[in-house]
Formats: C-alpha cells, sequence, structure tokens
C-alpha cells in the first residue's frame, strides 16, 4: 500500500471508531469511554497484520459487531468493549486471557474467552454426530459463563453474512444454512426481533438468491404504492388519536423478504396474493400507570374506523410473550378491502421489541419476581448438561419450540405458565418439574380427566395426577412434544433399557452355555445380525424382557451351520452377484449419467431421495449417507437446511447435465369452483402435452369448490411449469401447485 492509501485507510478506521461511540444506545461516561478506548487500541494493536477476505483491513470487523452490540443490541460499554476484543486472544499470538484479564478485568476476560472458545469448536474433528449440532450446544454452555457470549456472538454472525460477498458460493451456502438453522432462532428466543429478521433475509440471500432477488424487487416495485396506502390510512385515524391528545408516531413496515417467502411456501400463493406484506405500527409515549389503559384506548380507536378480524386479535400486553415482548396485534380491513396488520406499543415495549434482552433490563422493576431470560437460561442449561442428549435431536427440537406460538395455561393455584403451541398435559407435568413430570399418571384439565397427549390451550387450568408407582414408557414420547419433557423420557427410558439389557446379558449367557456356544464377540454379532437388531445392547434388553425366548435360541443354534454353508456359497458366486446387484442399481437410479457431482462433475452412482422427489432442472445437491450412497435432495426440500448445517463435509454440489432420457414423478394438485366439464377441460390440457404421461387423476367436490390430485410423468422441469401454467388458465381454476 502507498502512504497515501494507508493514510486514508487510517482515516476510515478512526471515523469508525468515532461513530460507534456516537450511537450508543446506553450513555456512556468518561471511565466507559476511556475502556472503549483502550479495547479498540488493543485490537488495533492485535489486527495489525489481518486483512479479510475482501482486501480492508481486519479491525473494521471487530468494530462493526461493537457498532452492532451498541446500537442495534444497546448492550453497555463492558459489552462493547468484549465485542472489539473478540477475536484478539484467537488470532494474535501476543494476546492471552490472562492479558485482557489484567488489562480489563474478569468480567470482560470471561466474555472475551467465551468467545474464543466458541470460535476454536469449528476446528474440533468430530465424525460420530454432527459437527455443528455439537458445537451449537457447546456454544450454548457459554451462556452459564455469561448471556453476552451468546449476543456479541449473534452480532458477529450478522456482520459476517453482511460482508459475504468475496467468498466461494459453496461457503456462502454453508454459512447462510448455518445462520437459518442456528443463529436466527437464537437471536428470536433472545428478543432480538430486528437482528433476526436482517438474519433471515440474508440466510435467504445466499440460500435461495433467485427467490430473495424476486421479491426484493417486487418490494422495491411497489413500495410508492405502499407509501401511499400508509398515508391514506394514518390520515383516518390521526384526527381520533389527536382528539384524545396522545403523542404518537405510526410507521408502515414492510414484511421481510423471508416471512413473505415463508408465506408464499405454506399458502401456496403468488407474491401479488400475499394480502399483509406490510404492518403498521403505533408507538405511543405513555406513564407506566397508563400505558395499559392507553393501548386499549388506540384499540378502540382503530376498530371504531376499521373493521377488525376477530380471530386475529393478539394480547402481548396482559400475558408476554416468553421473550418478554409487548404488543397489541389487531388485523383490521384496511381501504381498498385489503387486510393491514396494526402493531399497538408503547415507546418502552417497542425498545424491548427491538433491543430484547437489553431493554428488558433497562426497564426492570426493582423486586421483580421472574424473569423470563433467566428462567429460559437455566431450563436450557439443565437440558444442555444431560450427556445422554443426541446433538442433532437437541438442535431440532431447541430450534422447532423456539419458533412455536405460544399458549398460556394455568396451575391450580392459578400460576401462569407458558408453553409453545400444540404442548400436551404431560408437556405440563414437565414443566411444573422434572420428578413431577416422571410420577405423572393422568391430568385434569377444567376439572375433567383428559389423556397424556390432550392438546392444552390458552386459559386452560391444569392439575396434574401424580403416582409414586408411575414411570415412563416408550408412548410418552408419542404424547410429549417440548425438548424438555422428551429428553427426560428419552433419559429415564435408556436407563431402565440399560438395567434390563444387564439382566438380559446375564440371561443369556446361561442359556448359550446350556446350548454349548461360547458366549465372544463373534457369537454376540452373528445373534445380533440373525434377529435383525442393530446393537448388542438391543439383543440384551429382548433376551430381558422376554421377546427373544428358548426355542427362538435354539433356532439361532440348529441355523449356525446352515448359515455358515450359505456363505461359503455366497462367497465363490460373489461375481454373479455383484453383476445382479449392479443391474437392480441400474434400474433404481435410470440412466444416473444425467446428474454429475463436484467441481470435477464426476458421474457417480446415486438415489433420488423420496422427501422431495426431485426433477431434472430443479437445483439439487448431494448428500452422502452412511448407508445408501449418495442420496439427491432439491435445495429446497425441508430437509436441505439442516443437512447442510449439521453435515456440511458431507454435502456435494450436484447438476443436471443431460435429462433426455429420465421420466420423473410429480404431482399436481388443483382447487378452483366446480363446473360441469372441468374434468374433462384438464384432461384435454395435459393430453395435448404431448410430453407428458398422466398417471392417475382424482377429484372431490363440496359445496361447489373441488380439489384434484393428478400425478403425472414428465422428462423436465420446464414442461411440467408450462403444464402448470395452462392448468391455471382453465375457467374456475384458482390454484394449481406443485407438491
Amino acid at each position: 500500500m502507498t502512504e497515501e492509501e494507508i493514510e486514508k485507510e487510517n482515516a476510515a478506521i478512526t471515523k469508525a471508531y468515532k461513530e460507534l461511540l456516537k450511537v450508543s444506545y446506553t450513555t456512556l461516561t468518561d471511565d466507559d469511554k476511556k475502556l472503549i478506548r483502550k479495547a479498540f487500541e488493543i485490537a488495533l494493536d492485535g489486527h495489525k497484520d489481518q486483512r479479510r477476505k475482501s482486501g480492508e483491513a481486519y479491525i473494521f470487523h471487530p468494530i462493526a459487531v461493537a457498532k452492532i452490540v451498541a446500537q442495534e443490541i444497546g448492550l453497555d460499554a463492558t459489552s462493547i468493549a468484549a465485542a472489539l476484543l473478540h477475536d484478539v486472544v484467537e488470532d494474535s499470538p501476543d494476546y492471552e486471557i490472562a492479558d485482557i484479564e489484567n488489562l480489563f478485568g474478569k468480567t470482560v476476560a470471561t466474555i472475551v474467552d467465551g468467545l474464543t472458545k466458541i470460535s476454536s469448536l469449528s476446528k474440533e474433528k468430530d465424525m460420530d454426530v454432527s459437527l455443528q449440532a455439537e458445537n451449537f450446544r457447546k456454544m450454548l454452555l457459554t451462556l452459564n459463563d455469561d448471556v453476552r457470549v451468546i449476543i456479541i456472538k449473534i452480532a458477529d454472525r450478522l456482520h459476517n453474512m453482511q460482508t459475504m460477498d468475496s467468498m466461494r458460493s459453496d461457503k456462502q451456502e454453508k454459512i447462510a444454512s448455518e445462520t437459518l438453522y442456528i443463529y436466527a432462532p437464537l437471536a428470536h428466543r433472545i428478543g432480538l426481533y430486528n437482528i433476526k429478521t436482517k438474519l433471515e433475509d440474508l440466510g435467504l440471500k445466499y440460500t435461495d438468491p433467485d427467490v430473495y432477488n424476486d421479491i426484493l424487487f417486487k418490494i422495491k416495485e411497489s413500495k410508492e404504492e405502499q407509501d401511499l396506502y400508509i398515508a391514506q390510512f394514518s390520515e383516518v385515524i390521526k384526527k381520533s388519536l389527536d382528539k384524545e391528545n396522545l403523542a404518537y408516531t405510526i410507521k408502515g413496515r414492510p414484511k421481510s423478504i423471508f416471512s413473505i417467502r415463508r408465506k408464499m411456501l405454506k399458502q401456496g400463493v403468488s407474491f401479488d396474493e400475499v394480502y399483509d406484506k406490510f404492518a403498521i405500527r403505533i408507538i405511543y409515549a405513555s406513564d407506566p400507570s397508563t400505558e395499559k389503559f392507553l393501548a386499549w384506548k388506540i384499540y378502540s380507536i382503530v376498530t371504531d374506523h376499521f373493521r377488525p378480524n376477530p380471530i386475529r386479535l393478539r394480547d402481548w400486553i396482559s400475558s408476554p410473550k416468553s421473550t418478554g415482548y409487548e404488543a397489541l396485534h389487531i388485523t383490521v380491513m384496511g381501504p381498498k378491502g385489503r387486510w393491514v396488520e396494526v402493531q399497538i406499543r408503547s415507546e418502552r415495549m417497542n425498545e424491548i421489541a427491538e433491543k430484547g434482552y437489553a431493554a428488558h433490563y433497562k426497564y426492570k422493576q426493582e423486586g421483580e419476581k421472574e424473569d423470563s431470560l433467566e428462567d429460559w437460561i437455566n431450563k436450557l442449561q439443565e437440558a444442555l448438561e444431560n450427556p445422554e442428549t443426541n446433538a442433532v435431536d437437541f438442535v431440532e427440537q431447541f430450534k422447532l419450540n423456539l419458533y412455536s406460538k405460544e399458549i398460556f395455561v394455568f396451575t391450580p393455584a392459578g400460576e401462569l405458565k407458558s408453553l409453545p403451541k400444540g404442548a400436551t398435559s404431560l408437556d405440563f407435568a414437565f414443566n411444573i418439574h422434572t420428578e413431577v413430570g416422571m410420577k405423572t399418571r393422568g391430568a385434569k384439565v377444567n376439572g375433567k380427566l383428559v389423556p397424556l397427549n390432550h392438546v392444552l390451550q390458552s386459559g386452560d387450568q391444569v392439575d396434574i395426577l401424580t403416582s409414586e408407582t408411575a414411570k415412563p414408557n416408550p408412548n410418552w414420547l408419542d404424547y410429549a412434544t417440548t425438548a424438555r419433557a422428551r429428553s427426560k423420557i428419552k433419559s429415564a427410558l435408556r436407563e431402565d433399557k440399560k438395567r434390563i439389557a444387564e439382566e438380559g446379558k446375564e440371561i443369556l449367557r446361561r442359556k448359550l452355555k446350556q446350548l454349548k456356544i461360547t458366549v465372544n464377540e463373534a457369537s454376540i454379532n452373528e445373534l445380533v445380525s440373525f434377529f435383525k437388531l442393530k446393537t448388542s445392547l438391543d439383543l440384551f434388553y429382548r433376551v430381558g424382557i422376554g421377546t427373544i425366548d428358548n426355542n427362538m435360541l435354539k433356532d439361532y443354534a440348529s441355523s449356525r451351520s446352515n448359515a455358515l454353508m450359505s456363505y461359503i456359497k455366497s462367497k465363490i458366486s460373489r461375481k454373479t452377484t455383484i453383476k445382479k446387484e449392479d443391474i437392480e442399481k441400474d434400474e433404481i437410479t435410470t440412466n444416473y449419467d444425467s446428474l454429475v457431482f463436484g467441481k470435477e462433475e464426476e458421474k457417480l452412482d446415486y438415489k433420488l431421495s423420496s422427501c422431495c422427489n426431485p426433477i431434472p432442472g430443479d437445483d439439487v445437491f448431494g448428500f452422502l449417507t452412511v448407508s445408501e450412497g449418495i442420496k439427491v435432495h432439491k435445495k429446497t426440500c425441508p430437509n436441505a437446511l439442516s443437512l447442510q448445517s449439521n453435515y456440511a463435509y458431507r454435502i456435494m454440489q450436484a447438476k443436471w447435465i443431460d435429462s433426455l432420457q429420465q421420466e420423473f414423478s410429480a404431482q399436481i394438485l388443483i382447487t378452483g369452483i366446480d363446473h360441469i366439464g372441468l374434468v374433462n377441460d384438464v384432461t384435454k390440457v395435459i393430453s395435448e402435452n404431448m410430453h407428458v404421461n398422466m398417471k392417475s387423476i382424482s377429484f372431490e367436490s363440496d359445496g361447489g369448490l373441488f380439489s384434484g390430485k393428478i400425478n403425472v410423468v414428465v422428462k423436465n422441469n420446464t414442461l411440467l411449469k408450462k403444464l402448470l401454467d395452462k392448468l391455471k388458465k382453465i375457467n374456475g381454476i384458482d390454484k394449481v401447485t406443485r407438491q
């Protein structure tokens, strides 16, 4: 670099640092500024020889992360200093954690140490379980040190997502998948809604760029019309709000690209058919004593002018979400017959919604009994520290619970408990206490006896009946939905199975001795194979509970010599067998050279995954399974995100190169208004397409509406899209989607 370029870069670094001090959410004292200045100088020294892939000086990254922590999350000077230092120990040989503690004290050192541990996790090699899921669990264990570790890590991930353009596309997709799988749900749980939204949108940008750019273009295209609509809506209620002498602001907020995409997929509609693409937010000033009263007053004013949808009222003021979120949400019929979501929040509620954890603590009242975040962390710690919990199962359940909508139910004493929507009476039992869950024998909801799989509704009062003799059984896994309950049930069942297996092992040893069979590794493996089991534990357990009895063991003993002869014969005819298997494989994969894998575009054997049924033209990837070779999935497959995030090392790039000789099945779903001759119109359109073969068709009609399923065989995605477009044009048809 020339002297002029160095001078220019130094000026940019100084400017970025000064801006960091200006945008801080909390008021910085002189001591705070000295702490941040010292952290900045150490970070500058620690990263002096480093540059990012884009070519810019590395110091811009910690400054940007600190700015997110200061402005968007609103944490204090200690957190800002830790954010500036978050990569120093890992990246610089000149600094150790002990140095950070000497310079900045115990708290900053603890946070930096936690962040350094998280960064080092990705360097561990562990092929037995999902690397990313196990790392995620270890990362969450740092909550025990200081929750700010996770919050700064989320800020770090956000900035990395914002600056990924210079990376390879496969690396972008891997990081984006991991972000959608882990970091966005975590930001959601901590109450960082703005950051969650940004992470989701950026995740979509790199996992499905075509869809992202298409929706982004359409949002920009409709912005002028949207702004005009918001102005019209606001004008109608402003006079009434002013008449009540309220201090307020009205903002229009477009829904995120990710949430619009989710609605399109969930409802099977196009962008234009998504009716609530934006929300209107009314933020009002109030004293703590009048806050709730004014929210309902504004609700009354809005519904005086616009008709509300009675099933779309969400009262999170009386019962805040477990994340601390408070607001009134109503959906009303606005001008031009459009449904509009209106969010009513006080300035305090708005800060909590935008800043999450930081604002929650700013407004926390003295003597407040329960802190939902601390309560959540305590429960999370319990699940994390259970060595029996499978990492992948844990992450999946964690993610499901985070994104679930909440219900609020009461204990017999009137205490309010929040659970994910869909939770059962058994989930409630484990929510109260593990011991209560373990001893559950029944439940009463609103005074009536209900089964353990009874799904609870908001407002239910639940009384759990316990017994000292009750204990979990395998059916309980079908009854429980929450991660906490399922984790405890699985642990109890495993312990029970181990105890029975120990007894079964001794029984088996005695019985095999009577049959004059030596008990060793070889004979145990033979038994596992003979009874078509997976492990020796399964074998011992089945002997223990009596499902493998004396007669069955005698059958095994008498078949040993026959099995040996069969094995020898199969070795002799191995070549013939292989040829037969090759033929069967060709039949399964049907001209498998139409897909190529990796950068070298190799032609490999594969199977098409049944969970998403990819066809030529679909964007796909290969996944190297343990027992079935390469399975091909669509990039939009429901399982894609989990596979790409958890098993990145098994993902293979794949693309179609020649699909002229292949045919693939697809199911088309049709709905619309029934009329005479409709089925004839549909079959005519399909039969006119020479390259489409209809396998089956079924229609149902109810109250003048019809729904139909058509199974067709096509050569590629382009032909299928053309067929869908033609079917959409038939009179009376409302929606045509591919299953």
